[in-house]
């Protein structure tokens, strides 16, 4: 199920580029982030390669957001817990 009324209610650290969510239905997915963020090219995607500046997230309008929404995600993708095929679109763009 993914609609365009489906939020992010909590998000949290894990460990290296892996954060747990929740979303308001109850659905619970660990996302890990690294071979997304690694296989980047784009400098504006590599630097949240930072550990530091990766685990500065927050959850904005039921989103998960880096930075000034610099870095999101399709919130359908991350409900079904698939971001690999962001990975050539993301260098396009």
């Amino acid at each position: 199920m993914t609609s365009n009324l489906l939020a992010i209610s909590q998000a949290n650290y894990l460990d290296t580029y892996r954060v747990a969510l929740v979303f308001d239905d109850g659905t619970e997915r660990v996302i890990d982030f690294a071979a997304f963020l690694q296989s980047s090219t784009h400098p504006d995607i590599r630097k949240w390669l930072d550990p530091e500046a990766f685990r500065n997230f927050r959850i904005e309008y039921g989103d998960l957001v880096w930075g000034d929404w610099e870095l999101c995600f399709p919130i359908a993708d991350l409900y079904e817990g698939t971001i690999d095929h962001l990975l050539g679109l993301r260098e396009a763009g």
